[in-house]
């Protein structure tokens, strides 16, 4: 009887929530019918966005009930209201997520009013069900009745708060507009780099090997040791040149990823970071033992972060040691990057973390990095792939 008494006390705080937000709900229509007239009228079409907006408050109230009553939350999906009026304007009109929010509202006018049960429940279960689980010793049969009308107020809430099919279009094309313009940002960065590389590096050796093999050319016949000495210097640029074009091959795309897959790629490069680092593979080609390919696309992006991660640990983590492991999971790939450093990473400066982010969101990957003050620093990236 104890427990049947308190899983219905409980049950009957959700619907005094519940009760509170149907009640402020009812006096929100009179604004709502107020700004529908005005913006009929061209009068208060300027509270439109701000009415949408708290309308889009009392939902997310209604959900972050629901999620604390049954431990399952309810994504939302809406359209941003920024802008100028007439942008704001549209985009509260034509949103999905307005056209759900306002049938939750006019459905919650009717069933709102469920936490009134709530109070007759008490008064019939305390006797009966005292009698029948003190004396009878059977089990409770009114008192939970009210965990069922609390379980019932979040069903139909459920149901008409989750987004709609367009509603989650829509906010995919929002996400996959901004992850287009990153990936573009950063295509044009990468460009630049290797415009930039090209011209100052390699063009700069090959321009200096050609005039070093003109003025062999001029002096061969009445001057053999300048000649001699001319062709020795050229076969130095030459040789700069080509170790120019490799770096700025690798930096496309790293040779290595093509020979000894990611998990060799990955290897090398944590010989050469001058950290002492970890490296674990899981349901990969690591070498030893043939696993699973990743496309190209992803293990090159896989492997920048590898490579930012363990340049940003070399330079301002402060530790000499980090740990890597890549594991082919069953919806692509996973990499994360640790070191024991000091922490408190930041984005904003300058740290690589953000070039990153551009790689994995162009892949429609996830990033998470955890960096607390003290450390450790943890890079977190999951790409999905098809094996």
């Amino acid at each position: 009887m104890r427990r049947t008494v308190r899983q219905a006390a409980r049950a009957t705080v959700q619907l005094a929530g519940a009760a509170a937000l149907g009640f402020f709900s009812y006096l929100f229509v009179t604004v709502l019918l107020f700004v529908a007239a005005g913006t009929l009228l061209l009068v208060g079409a300027g509270l439109l966005p701000e009415a949408v907006l708290l309308v889009r408050r009392m939902a997310g109230a209604k959900r972050r009930q629901v999620e604390g009553w049954t431990g399952r939350e309810i994504p939302e999906a809406y359209l941003p209201l920024t802008g100028p009026l007439r942008k704001r304007l549209r985009s509260a009109v034509r949103d999905p997520g307005t056209h759900t929010d306002l049938r939750w509202m006019v459905a919650y006018y009717a069933y709102g009013l469920l936490a009134v049960l709530a109070v007759p429940l008490w008064v019939v279960g305390l006797p009966v069900d005292g009698v029948r689980c003190g004396l009878l010793r059977r089990e409770a049969v009114v008192l939970p009745l009210i965990s069922r009308v609390a379980d019932l107020d979040a069903a139909w809430s459920t149901a008409l708060l989750k987004p709609s099919p367009k509603a989650r279009l829509a906010e995919r094309v929002e996400e996959l507009t901004a992850t287009r313009a990153g990936a573009i940002a950063a295509h044009g960065a990468e460009l630049r780099r290797i415009e930039r590389d090209l011209h100052d590096g390699t063009q700069a050796r090959l321009v200096s090997l050609s005039m070093r093999i003109g003025l062999a050319q001029r002096a061969h016949g009445h001057d053999p040791e300048t000649v001699r000495k001319l062709l020795a210097d050229a076969q130095d640029e030459a040789q700069e040149a080509l170790t120019e074009l490799r770096h700025v091959v690798r930096g496309i795309h790293p040779p290595i990823l093509t020979d000894r897959g990611l998990a060799g790629a990955v290897r090398a490069l944590a010989a050469s970071s001058g950290l002492d680092v970890t490296v674990r593979v899981q349901g990969l080609d690591d070498g030893a033992q043939r696993g699973a390919r990743a496309p190209a696309a992803v293990e090159a992006a896989a492997y920048f972060v590898v490579a930012e991660a363990l340049t940003n640990a070399a330079k301002h983590s402060g530790s000499d040691r980090a740990g890597v492991w890549l594991a082919g999971t069953r919806t692509g790939l996973r990499v994360l990057v640790r070191d024991e450093g000091r922490g408190g990473a930041d984005e904003k400066g300058g740290s690589g973390l953000v070039g990153i982010r551009r790689r994995v969101a162009a892949l429609d990957g996830t990033v998470l990095v955890t960096s607390p003050p003290g450390g450790p620093t943890v890079i977190d990236v999951e790409l999905p792939c098809v094996w």
